[in-house]
């Protein structure tokens, strides 16, 4: 018995903001919008993917956006994604370093910490 990856992380976020959730995950990250289940359509939300991440994020009636716990996303060209933070006015912020990476996080629309980090 083994656990073999991670399948999706799941992210709240308050009801009726799935256009901003696409702004900022397709618009900014890169991920790709993709349809729901049909029997899950009607709780709202949105779900992102690449071929390798997938994000869900669903609709929390009592939203407080995970300040602290956060997914970690190992991008290809960090100074890339900061290029394109900038040119989108999503502020971003260095923490301490880890050993091997170049990091930095972001917050989504929401308040949702996001980490973007870079093998060295």
């Amino acid at each position: 018995m083994n656990i073999r990856e991670i399948h999706h992380v799941q992210l709240a976020m308050p009801a009726g903001e799935e256009d901003r959730a696409t702004v900022f995950y397709e618009g900014v990250l890169g991920l790709s919008r993709t349809s729901k289940p049909a029997h899950l359509e009607s709780r709202g939300g949105c779900w992102f993917h690449t071929d390798a991440v997938k994000i869900h994020l669903g609709i929390d009636p009592q939203f407080r956006a995970a300040a602290k716990a956060h997914p970690a996303l190992l991008v290809d060209d960090l100074k890339q994604f900061i290029v394109t933070l900038d040119a989108a006015g999503v502020p971003w912020r260095r923490d301490e370093p880890l050993e091997g990476y170049d990091r930095i996080y972001v917050d989504d629309p929401f308040g949702n910490r996001i980490e973007l980090l870079q093998e060295l």
